[in-house]
């Protein structure tokens, strides 16, 4: 999960940077407590270890280090550079609205529930007017399939640890674990790149964003891990 060899993850451990538990001389790491304290680290992260996260969550899911997993979810009717919120809650609902727009949503109250919920236990803004809402836990009762909504706003204020507002917004669930962090973990590296954020902020179509994603990503694959 982590892409990190076992010597690294001991010395995390010893220094406390990562949840477990010592029981009879051995470490022990709770799956649950791990995606939790991955998803809240990730923001965070530098290019290099979001890399390896990604590698990690290649392995675990079994798939090739080349596969697009951010450009299949990319529908038109979930992505618009004229969102018009201006509180966070309303934003949340708007995006939600968006994803349901989709047709690949079962329940919308789950979903709006969900995403709300783990804003109230942690924003999900990042640096660089960047937020990625998502639910704390896969949502397999709640959606058809994996789901993301990318929209862009004149900024609101959601938490961002740089006090900048935040311009765009990628609201994301998937349906099991693997494939929340590995989307999680592509998204955050695609963003790290300050060109392609300011170029994502001038796009003028849903088509562009589309467009411009997709190129990102296809980057971030071939990049050297």
């Amino acid at each position: 999960m982590l892409g990190a060899d076992l010597r690294r993850v001991e010395r995390m451990a010893q220094r406390g940077e990562i949840p477990c538990q010592k029981v009879g001389g051995q470490y022990r790491f709770n799956r649950a407590q791990i995606t939790e304290w991955l998803q809240q680290q990730m923001g965070g992260m530098s290019h290099d270890h979001l890399a390896e996260v990604d590698a990690g969550m290649t392995a675990q899911r079994e798939t090739s280090q080349d596969e697009l997993i951010i450009t299949p979810m990319l529908n038109r009717e979930a992505v618009t550079t004229n969102l018009g919120s201006r509180t966070k809650d309303s934003t949340l609902r708007e995006l939600v609205s968006l994803a349901t727009a989709t047709g690949k949503v079962y329940n919308e109250q789950e979903l709006l529930d969900a995403v709300m919920h783990r804003e109230e236990l942690c924003s999900t803004a990042m640096e660089g007017g960047i937020a990625i809402p998502h639910p704390r836990r896969p949502l397999p009762d709640a959606i058809a399939e994996p789901i993301l909504v990318v929209a862009r706003t004149q900024g609101i204020a959601f938490g961002a640890p740089d006090g900048r507002l935040t311009r765009l917004f990628f609201l994301t669930a998937s349906q099991d674990d693997r494939h929340h962090l590995h989307t999680l973990a592509r998204l955050c590296r695609m963003v790290h790149d300050e060109d392609f954020v300011a170029r994502l902020q001038e796009a003028e179509t849903p088509a562009e964003i589309i467009e411009l994603m997709t190129g990102r990503e296809g980057e971030v694959v071939t990049l050297p891990r």
